[in-house]
């Protein structure tokens, strides 16, 4: 596994408040079994470095990226920004936009997924199960056909609920797992490729000023199995549901 430094994070905006920052893929967010370099001491290490902090700096954690998964990330450089931040994504003040490349075609050209699911805290995988499951979470997303390449289809993906592993088991579930999915595709992609799923939007409001915020950062488009399609026409327009 790679060895992740600050020179792998594009910091993306920085004011008293917040950073906004593209976490690579395959990097975790915060510390783990794995003890793989984290996102989040990173950017503390940054911190301190920078303003010349004798002790430990603060970095609040408002949102998750599963490791796999690469984008856009806003953390919080004050305990009140964090406690906003985190209150205006309960609210639903916080949109999060994501790309992904799928095998297959799905069946709707967009629609809206509803599945319950259950982690298996001994596989680190997620299970759709029926409804009335003990310990099962509902996961919402909405999801909509933007392009088709041979047998593969590029997504643009919203979540209405954030759970662990969601989009993955979500879209595997109707058919088209995510391009890259070791855990989810059942083998139909070689393991030299990274999952094609990425944040490529975040929209918010500033914790202080209330100004609203829009970040669009691009997936890898020079990679497989991006390069296949005109991201670029995509991520600059506005796409309507």
């Amino acid at each position: 596994m790679r060895n992740f430094g600050l020179e792998d994070i594009n910091i993306v905006y920085e004011d008293n408040h917040i950073l906004v920052v593209v976490k690579p893929q395959n990097m975790p967010v915060c510390p783990d079994a794995s003890g793989d370099k984290d996102l989040l001491s990173i950017l503390k290490e940054y911190l301190i470095k920078k303003y010349e902090k004798k002790g430990d700096a603060f970095v609040g954690m408002v949102h998750r990226l599963d490791r796999p998964t690469g984008g856009v990330m806003v953390f919080a450089k004050t305990s009140k920004a964090a406690k906003r931040l985190s209150e205006g994504l309960r609210r639903g003040e916080i949109e999060k936009r994501y790309f992904s490349i799928v095998h297959g075609v799905p069946k709707d050209k967009q629609a809206q997924l509803t599945h319950y699911i259950i982690k298996s805290p001994t596989r680190n995988m997620v299970y759709t199960v029926p409804m009335a499951t003990e310990g099962a979470k509902k996961a919402v997303l909405f999801y909509k056909l933007l392009a088709v390449n041979d047998k593969i289809s590029l997504v643009d993906i919203r979540l209405k609920t954030g759970r662990s592993h969601q989009i993955r088991v979500q879209m595997a579930a109707i058919g088209t797992p995510l391009f890259g999915d070791q855990k989810y595709s059942e083998g139909r992609t070689l393991p030299r490729y990274n999952i094609a799923l990425w944040a490529t939007e975040l929209k918010l409001f500033h914790p202080v000023t209330k100004e609203r915020m829009v970040f669009r950062v691009y997936p890898p488009i020079d990679k497989i199995p991006w390069k296949y399609f005109d991201v670029n026409r995509f991520l600059s327009i506005n796409i309507k549901y």
